[in-house]
């Protein structure tokens, strides 16, 4: 329940404060550490592939939240071949 909670604020900061200028990012996984650099700066650390992953490292002392990745894409997904059905002809 606490990790939702964090979650669920992280999500309200992101979506109430105003993060740039990005200073850099790192990593492309679907989830990131938004790290705080000081004077309004932000580092994204991308390389997290769930949120659960991400947490330790903003609660480990980093001044942040975490995030989904912007610029991060599913890797496509490639359409099953449709393979026929052969049936015997009768003679």
């Amino acid at each position: 329940m606490p990790r939702l909670l964090l979650t669920l604020a992280a999500i309200m900061a992101v979506l109430t404060f105003d993060v740039s200028p990005v200073q850099a990012q790192a990593g492309n996984a679907p989830w990131c550490a938004v790290v705080s650099l000081g004077k309004g700066s932000v580092y994204w650390d991308c390389r997290y592939r769930t949120v659960e992953e991400c947490v330790p490292n903003v609660l480990a002392g980093n001044r942040g939240f975490c995030n989904h990745n912007p610029r991060w894409e599913p890797p496509a997904v490639r359409p099953r071949a449709h393979h026929r059905k052969r049936h015997a002809r009768p003679h």
